[in-house]
C-alpha cells in the first residue's frame, strides 16, 4: 500500500512539475540561466584568488581567507561598498572604487543569461500571434522547444531571482571574512544591476522593440516628448544616441593616452611605488593584476582631467589641468604615480583638453553625416535637416554624452577610507556638466560647419546632373529568402539581386522612383 501510494505522489509531482514547465517554459530556464551566471562570475574571480594564495609565499590564512576575498571582491564587482574592519585607528573604513573591468563581467554575464534564455524558448511571447525573430527562431529550434511562446517578463524574473540567490548566498559568506560587504549597498546595487542586465539581455534578444523606449519618451514633458516620438524623432534619438556613444568613446579612449603619457613621463615614480608595495613575484603579479583591473577607471580619471573638473585625490585635494594639489600623504601605487606633480599646470597640461574639443567635434561631424543622408544613416529620407534641427540633434548628443559619461565617473570613484581617502576620483555630476558643455560648444558650431559643406557638395551634385544613383528594397519572390536590392542608376535597367533572386530586370516606371 505504502509503494502505491509512493507512486502516486511521484507521478502527480511529475504531472506537476510538466504541467509547470509547459506553462512557464522561460521560468526554469532564467533560473538556470541567472544561477549559471552568478556562479561563473564567482567562479572567474575564485581562481586567480585562489593561485595568487597557493603561490604565496607567506599565507596569513587558509583557503576559507582566500575564497571569502574572493567573494568579498564579486561583491565589489557589483558596486557595493566593503568594509575594512582592521585598521589602526580601529574605525572601519570603507572601500568603494568599483573597478570597472570587473563590473563588466556580472553585466555580460547576466545580459548573455538573459537572452540566451528567451532564444532558448524559440518565441515573442506577446501572445498577439507574431513570430519570434528568425535569429531567436533559430535558436529555439537549436533547443528543441521552439514550439514554446517564453513570456519575457517570465524569463526575466527567472534570471533576476536565480542571480540573487546566488548574490545573497555570496553576500552572507563574504560577511564573515576579513572584507565584509556594507548590507545597505548589498540590497541595493545587487538587485539593481541583476534586472538592468537581464532587461536589456530580453530587450535585445526580442529585437530591440521601440515600445519600451517610447513609453519612457512618453513621461516627458510635451515640449521635448513632441520632438522625439514619431519617425522624425524616432531619427533624431537614433542619431544622438549613436553620436553621444562615439563621443563617450573618444573622450575615455583619449583619458586612457593621457593615462599612459603621463605614466611614461613619470616612469621612476611608478616602478618605485611598484617595487616598494611588495617583494616576491606572487605579490607583484597581485599588484599587476590590480592595476590591470583598474585602467578603465583610470581612463574615465584621465577623461574627466581632460573635460576641466579633473578628479579628487582626498578630501578637498582637487586635481585638474590648471592645478594640482592631491593629498601629501597618497599611498604608494603606480597608477597613481602618473598623477601630475603639484602645483599650477602649464602648457603641456592645458593640451589634454584637445581630448574634449575632439570629441565635441566628432560628435558635431556624426551628426552633420546624418544630416545631409551620410553613413551615420540619419538623413530620414527628408533631404538635408535645417540647421535648427542639426544644432538640436548635436545638443540631445551633449546630454546623453555627459549622462553617461557623468555615470562612468561616479562609478570610477570612490572612497577607500575615511579622512583624506573619504573622497577619491571623479565627481560625477561635474564631469557630466562638463561634457555637455563641451559638445555644446565645440560640437553645435563644427556640426553646422559640417553640414553646410557638404550640403554644398549635394546640391552641386544635384545641379551638375550627377549620378542620381540609388536603390529600393522589394519583397522576395516565393521561396526566397531575404529581400532583393533593387539598383536604379541614371540610364540603367533597375535590376535585383539578393539571397534567391536571379538576375533580371524590373519594369519600374522612373517618375515614381
Amino acid at each position: 500500500m505504502a509503494g502505491v501510494i509512493l507512486m502516486t505522489v511521484r507521478r502527480s509531482l511529475s504531472a506537476l512539475l510538466a504541467r509547470v514547465r509547459d506553462r512557464s517554459p522561460g521560468l526554469a530556464t532564467g533560473l538556470l540561466g541567472g544561477l549559471l551566471a552568478a556562479g561563473l562570475g564567482l567562479g572567474s574571480l575564485a581562481v586567480p584568488v585562489m593561485v595568487l594564495w597557493i603561490s604565496s609565499p607567506y599565507p596569513d590564512s587558509g583557503p576559507d581567507g582566500a575564497l571569502h576575498v574572493a567573494a568579498s571582491l564579486w561583491l565589489l564587482a557589483h558596486g557595493i561598498e566593503l568594509v575594512r574592519p582592521d585598521t589602526l585607528s580601529g574605525v572601519p573604513a570603507p572601500v568603494g572604487v568599483t573597478p570597472l573591468l570587473l563590473l563588466a563581467l556580472p553585466v555580460w554575464l547576466v545580459h548573455r543569461a538573459a537572452r540566451d534564455a528567451v532564444d532558448a524558448g524559440g518565441g515573442d511571447g506577446d501572445g498577439d500571434g507574431d513570430t519570434a525573430p528568425v535569429g531567436d527562431r533559430a535558436a529555439g529550434s537549436a533547443h528543441g522547444v521552439e514550439g514554446h511562446r517564453v513570456n519575457p517578463w517570465t524569463v526575466w524574473s527567472g534570471v533576476v531571482l536565480g542571480y540573487l540567490v546566488v548574490g545573497a548566498g555570496a553576500a552572507v559568506y563574504a560577511a564573515g571574512g576579513a572584507l565584509p560587504p556594507s548590507w545597505p549597498w548589498t540590497v541595493v546595487c545587487l538587485p539593481v544591476l541583476a534586472s538592468a542586465a537581464a532587461g536589456c539581455g530580453v530587450w535585445s534578444a526580442h529585437g530591440r522593440p521601440r515600445e519600451p523606449v517610447d513609453a519612457v519618451l512618453l513621461k516627458l514633458p510635451r515640449g521635448p516628448r513632441r520632438h522625439l516620438l514619431g519617425a522624425e524623432g524616432r531619427v533624431r534619438v537614433a542619431v544622438a544616441v549613436r553620436a553621444a556613444g562615439a563621443g563617450a568613446a573618444l573622450l575615455v579612449g583619449g583619458g586612457a593616452l593621457l593615462v599612459a603619457v603621463s605614466s611614461v613621463w613619470h616612469l621612476g615614480a611608478a616602478r618605485g611605488a611598484f617595487l616598494e608595495l611588495t617583494e616576491g613575484w606572487s605579490g607583484r603579479f597581485a599588484v599587476l593584476m590590480l592595476c590591470v583591473v583598474l585602467v578603465p577607471n583610470a581612463a574615465v580619471w584621465g577623461a574627466a582631467y581632460a573635460v576641466g573638473p579633473g578628479f579628487l585625490l582626498g578630501a578637498g585635494q582637487v586635481v585638474t589641468p590648471l592645478a594640482s594639489d592631491p593629498a601629501p600623504l597618497l599611498p604608494p601605487f603606480p597608477l597613481l604615480a602618473a598623477v601630475p606633480d603639484a602645483g599650477s599646470g602649464g602648457v603641456p597640461n592645458w593640451l589634454a583638453g584637445v581630448v574634449a574639443a575632439g570629441a565635441g567635434g566628432a560628435v558635431g561631424v556624426f551628426v552633420a553625416r546624418a544630416a545631409v543622408g551620410g553613413e551615420a544613416g540619419g538623413g530620414g529620407g527628408g533631404g538635408v535637416w535645417p540647421w535648427r534641427r542639426t544644432a538640436g540633434v548635436v545638443g540631445l548628443a551633449g546630454v546623453v554624452c555627459g549622462v553617461v559619461s557623468g555615470g562612468l565617473a561616479e562609478l570610477a570613484g570612490g572612497p577607500l577610507g575615511v579622512g583624506a581617502l573619504a573622497s577619491f576620483g571623479p565627481v560625477g555630476w561635474a564631469v557630466g556638466v562638463a561634457v555637455a558643455g563641451w559638445v555644446a560648444g565645440v560640437g553645435v558650431p563644427v556640426g553646422l560647419v559640417s553640414r553646410w559643406w557638404w550640403a554644398r557638395g549635394v546640391e552641386r551634385g544635384g545641379r551638375d546632373g550627377g549620378s542620381t544613383a540609388g536603390s529600393l528594397v522589394v519583397p522576395a519572390p516565393a521561396g526566397a529568402v531575404g529581400e532583393a536590392v533593387v539598383s536604379v542608376g541614371a540610364g540603367d535597367e533597375p535590376r535585383a539581386g539578393g539571397a534567391g533572386f536571379e538576375e533580371e530586370p524590373y519594369d519600374f516606371d522612373r517618375d515614381e522612383l
